[in-house]
């Protein structure tokens, strides 16, 4: 089952996306026998042009890492920012712990409050598209797995957005109180 939900994307308000997907008998069996799982969201932001390819503006990533945990029959879902590579590691990462696989797949599931560009890296009369891009990555798995996966389609686990960008104008901000005045309401 899938489903999207995507709001107006904008750069002044960060990102939130959902996509909801049940794993497959095959990959919940793994997760159960200890092989976590890496999830990557990528976000890319490029300026339209009519007469050229479009630049890339700006480009973020975060990998999320969801685990079984045996002992304590608990689920882990690791956030990080960034790509994860065999030499770097968790680094430093956001991590919960969930009583169900239910529980640790809807945090998996929705992204939310992600800035995904500065608002000095776009101009606000210029336009912009953004490539977003969800996926499990097969390259994260030990190596017997990612040979016996190869081409398995229920290992194939992934989503893609392309929409416009809106961007909105910064709220103004309320100019500080003069000393020894009070702030009327």
């Amino acid at each position: 089952m899938t489903a999207f939900t995507c709001p107006p994307w904008s750069v002044s308000t960060c990102h939130r996306w959902s996509k909801t997907f049940d794993l497959p008998p095959v990959v919940e069996d793994a997760l159960l026998k200890g092989i976590p799982l890496f999830f990557v969201a990528e976000a890319d932001i490029y300026r339209d042009r009519w007469y050229w390819t479009d630049p890339r503006v700006a480009s973020t990533a975060r990998t999320i890492r969801l685990a079984y945990q045996p002992l304590t029959r608990r689920w882990r879902v690791n956030i990080a920012s960034g790509l994860i590579t065999s030499s770097s590691g968790l680094r430093a990462t956001l991590n919960q712990n969930y009583e169900t696989l239910a529980e640790a797949l809807s945090a998996i599931q929705r992204v939310a409050r992600w800035k995904i560009a500065e608002a000095g890296d776009v101009d606000p009369d210029a336009s912009y598209k953004l490539d977003f891009n969800f996926r499990l990555d097969l390259s994260q798995l030990p190596r017997p797995f990612q040979i016996g996966v190869a081409g398995q389609r229920d290992w194939n686990i992934s989503a893609q957005v392309k929409d416009k960008l809106r961007l909105e104008p910064a709220a103004p901000q309320a100019a500080p109180a003069a000393p020894g005045t009070e702030a009327t309401k």
